[in-house]
């Protein structure tokens, strides 16, 4: 994995952890089901 800044690993470590609860969902409203797409999500906010 790619390095990132301390506050960019936190806000991707925060998303996984929710799409591991299950509590993740993408922009359009549908439940996050892959590891890949939801570490995307937290690129992004990041």
């Amino acid at each position: 994995m790619a390095k990132y800044s301390k506050k960019a690993q936190q806000k991707i470590g925060e998303v996984l952890h929710e799409f591991k609860e299950g509590k993740l969902k993408s922009s359009s409203g549908n439940k996050v089901t892959e590891r890949d797409q939801a570490i995307a999500i937290g690129i992004s906010e990041a």
